[in-house]
C-alpha cells in the first residue's frame, strides 16, 4: 500500500511539474509578444499574425482563391473558419487553439516519454509556432495521440487521430507510413512472444490493425481529388510547393551542395539574419540523422521511421528548409532526451540540465521574437 502511495505520488508531482512548465513557457512567449507589441507600436493580434498566419487566415476567410495556397491542408483554415462563426478573429481563435492543443500534445508525450521529454518540447527553441495559428500544435496533439493509442493497440481511436493529422499536413502521410512500421513491428514481435498486453494476440494481426489505417490515406486522397476539381491537375499541391517556397524535387546531394551554399558567411548580406536560420535548418538535419541513428541501434525501428522519413523528404528538396519547425514533430527526439535526462539527474548532472534548459529557454525567446517582428523565422 505504502508503495502504491508513493507512486501515485510521484506521478502526481511529475504531472504538476509538467503543467507547470507548460503554463511557464506558454507566460513566456506571451509575455515577448506583448512586449514587441509596446515596443514596436503595433497591435498584438497583428504581432501574432506573421508568415504563414496569413496564409492560413486568408484561406479560411476566401478558400484557395490563389493557386499557390493550395500548398496548406485544409484543416487549419476550417478550424479558423468555424472560429469566425462564433465571432472570433481568425488570429485569436488560432492563438486559443494552438494554446489548447499544445497541451493535448504535451499531455501525450508525457505519457509517450514521461515529464522530461514533456518539459525538453515545451523548452524547444522553436516552440513559438506552438503558440501562433500554425499547424504545429494541432498535428502534434493529433500525432502524438495517434502514436500513443497505437502503441497500446487501440488502433480505433489512432486511426481518427491520424485521419484528423491528415488535414493538417502532408506530414500526416508520413504518420500512416511509419504507423503500418508500428503495426508490423507489433505483429513480428507477437510472433515472437513478446506481446506486452495479455489480450493483444487478436489485436496484434495485421489482419485487425493495418485496415485502420486506411481512413487517414481516404482524407489524403479526398483532398488530392478536390484540387484535381479545383485546378485540373493531380500535382497542384507540389506545384504550389515549388512555385511558393521552391521545394521542388532535388537530389539529396544537390540538396546538401545548395544548403551548404547558403550558411556560408556573408551570404544575405541584405538579410544577414537568414544566414543563422539556414545554419539552424542545417542543424536541424544533422540532429534528425543522428536520432535515426540512435533508435535504429536500439531497435526502435517505429520510431526511426517516424523521423527518418520525414528527414529524407527535406533531403528531396531544392535546400533544407522548415526543418526546424519539423522537429517539434519528432517526438521521438523529446523521449530520447527525457532518457538522457531521468538517467542522470542527481549531482552535477542538474546543473548541466539547468543550464541546457536556461540556454533553450533564451533561444526560444529570441525565436519568438523574431517571429513577432516579422523576420524570417524558418
Amino acid at each position: 500500500m505504502d508503495t502504491t502511495i508513493r507512486t501515485r505520488a510521484r506521478l502526481t508531482a511529475d504531472a504538476r511539474l509538467v503543467v507547470q512548465a507548460w503554463l511557464g513557457t506558454r507566460l513566456v512567449l506571451v509575455i515577448t509578444a506583448i512586449a514587441v507589441a509596446l515596443v514596436t507600436g503595433r497591435g498584438l493580434v497583428e504581432v501574432l499574425a506573421n508568415w504563414d498566419v496569413q496564409h492560413f487566415v486568408f484561406i479560411a476567410r476566401y478558400g484557395y482563391a490563389k493557386p499557390t495556397e493550395v500548398a496548406f491542408f485544409p484543416g487549419l483554415p476550417l478550424l479558423l473558419r468555424g472560429g469566425m462563426l462564433l465571432g472570433l478573429d481568425p488570429v485569436v481563435a488560432g492563438t486559443i487553439l494552438s494554446l489548447v492543443t499544445s497541451a493535448l500534445a504535451t499531455w501525450a508525450l508525457y505519457r509517450l516519454g514521461g515529464r522530461w521529454a514533456a518539459i525538453a518540447w515545451l523548452l524547444a527553441p522553436t516552440s513559438v509556432f506552438t503558440l501562433v495559428p500554425y499547424s504545429e500544435s494541432p498535428f502534434c496533439a493529433a500525432a502524438f495521440w495517434a502514436w500513443e493509442r497505437a502503441t497500446r493497440r487501440q488502433w480505433a481511436a489512432a486511426s481518427a487521430l491520424a485521419a484528423a493529422a491528415c488535414t493538417l499536413r502532408v506530414s500526416g502521410l508520413f504518420l500512416v507510413g511509419a504507423l503500418f512500421v508500428l503495426a508490423v513491428w507489433q505483429w513480428w514481435g507477437s510472433r515472437a512472444g513478446s506481446s506486452p498486453v495479455p489480450d493483444a494476440a487478436a489485436r496484434d494481426r495485421l489482419g485487425y490493425s493495418l485496415p485502420w489505417l486506411v481512413p487517414p490515406l481516404l482524407v489524403l486522397a479526398a483532398y488530392a481529388t478536390y484540387l484535381y476539381v479545383l485546378t485540373g491537375s493531380w500535382t497542384a499541391w507540389f506545384t504550389a510547393q515549388a512555385t511558393g517556397w521552391m521545394r521542388q524535387l532535388t537530389m539529396p546531394w544537390d540538396a546538401v551542395r545548395n544548403s551548404w551554399r547558403s550558411i556560408q558567411p556573408g551570404m544575405y548580406a541584405d538579410h544577414p539574419g537568414w544566414v543563422w536560420i539556414f545554419r539552424a535548418e542545417f542543424l536541424s538535419m544533422i540532429v534528425g540523422v543522428v536520432v535515426v541513428v540512435i533508435l535504429l541501434r536500439r531497435r526502435r525501428v517505429p520510431e526511426a521511421s517516424w523521423v527518418g522519413v520525414q528527414v529524407f523528404a527535406f533531403s528531396l528538396s531544392y535546400w533544407f528548409q522548415s526543418v526546424c519547425r519539423a522537429v517539434l514533430l519528432w517526438f521521438p527526439l523529446w523521449t530520447l532526451v527525457g532518457e538522457a535526462v531521468e538517467r542522470r539527474s542527481t549531482g552535477a548532472w542538474r546543473w548541466v540540465w539547468a543550464v541546457a534548459a536556461l540556454v533553450m529557454l533564451a533561444v526560444q525567446v529570441t525565436w519568438a521574437v523574431l517571429f513577432y517582428l516579422g523576420m524570417w523565422a524558418g
